[in-house]
């Protein structure tokens, strides 16, 4: 039945402890991404709870995406990065896999007060948000897409802002994918 597929689809995402893997790579992809108009996620987020009942209330918004990826290939996060303008602050901003009907937070960094106008959560070696040196996007997924959510606000207005706001000072993501299959 669908619910007894989704449930395998779901629990070979949440059970995979995907640092220990061994890999092969296979070659390296490039995305450039350059925002898109601000939209609410669609799917349902299986592991933050929280962006799925923001998401409702017009609090969580795709930021630029959804970049397509073949189902068919295995990928890993060699590295992510976005430029967002420096006064937008209270919002979080993650990278999220897209898988069936569902989609997994990869990573994600909250954005406070006086940060850098280059953010990078995921380097070479590390995800700043799981601290595994390695960030594997989970099994058949399909597409990546940069979402943000909280309750922005502009430093130097002193107020809150839309998210077409955020949106004008979003200056672009790049990410890098690499390509690999598992070796024994």
């Amino acid at each position: 039945s669908e619910d007894q597929d989704d449930f395998k689809l779901i629990s070979s995402v949440l059970e995979g402890n995907f640092s220990n893997c061994k890999y092969r790579a296979l070659g390296k992809q490039d995305i450039n991404g350059e925002g898109t108009a601000p939209f609410s996620p669609e799917r349902m987020c299986i592991n933050n709870k929280r962006l799925n009942i923001w998401a409702n209330q017009g609090k969580a918004v795709v930021l630029d995406g959804s970049f397509d990826l073949d189902s068919s290939q295995r990928y890993l996060v060699d590295s992510m990065s976005f430029k967002m303008g420096r006064h937008i602050c209270g919002i979080s901003v993650g990278l999220f896999a897209y898988f069936g009907p569902y989609m997994v937070q990869i990573s994600a960094l909250f954005l406070g007060m006086h940060h850098a106008e280059e953010i990078s959560p995921i380097k070479p070696g590390v995800n700043f948000l799981t601290m595994e040196r390695i960030s594997m996007l989970p099994p058949h997924c399909d597409g990546v897409v940069l979402v943000t959510w909280g309750e922005p606000y502009c430093e130097n207005k002193n107020e809150d802002v839309t998210w077409l706001e955020v949106k004008e000072f979003y200056h672009g993501m790049r990410l890098v994918l690499n390509q690999y299959e598992e070796s024994a």
